[in-house]
């Protein structure tokens, strides 16, 4: 397996536990007040565009040549950190 190959295994396999942490957001804001279903929402939708926006970068890694996915390792990052920090930030708000 190309270095390339496995590190874009591992982001996406962590945006699959980032999937796993959406769904778990919506199942509680399906069950909560007016009021924090509200606050659900925002978080849950800075979550879905950051994970899009990582999904978007991991199919241009996924399309690039050897050579080149190194350049474009940078722009993966920075989505994934976007995205994980939106899991993050909404984990701490909604702590049980």
């Amino acid at each position: 397996m190309s270095t390339k190959d496995a590190y874009k295994q591992k982001i996406e396999a962590e945006v699959e536990l980032a999937m796993a942490k959406l769904a778990e957001f919506k199942a509680k804001a399906k069950i909560s007040s007016a009021d924090a279903r509200i606050k659900y929402a925002r978080q849950i939708s800075k979550i879905e565009q950051a994970v899009d926006a990582t999904k978007a970068k991991l199919q241009e890694l996924g399309e690039a040549g050897e050579g080149a996915w190194e350049k474009l390792k940078e722009g993966v990052e920075s989505a994934w950190s976007s995205a994980s920090t939106a899991v993050k930030d909404a984990a701490a708000k909604f702590k049980d």
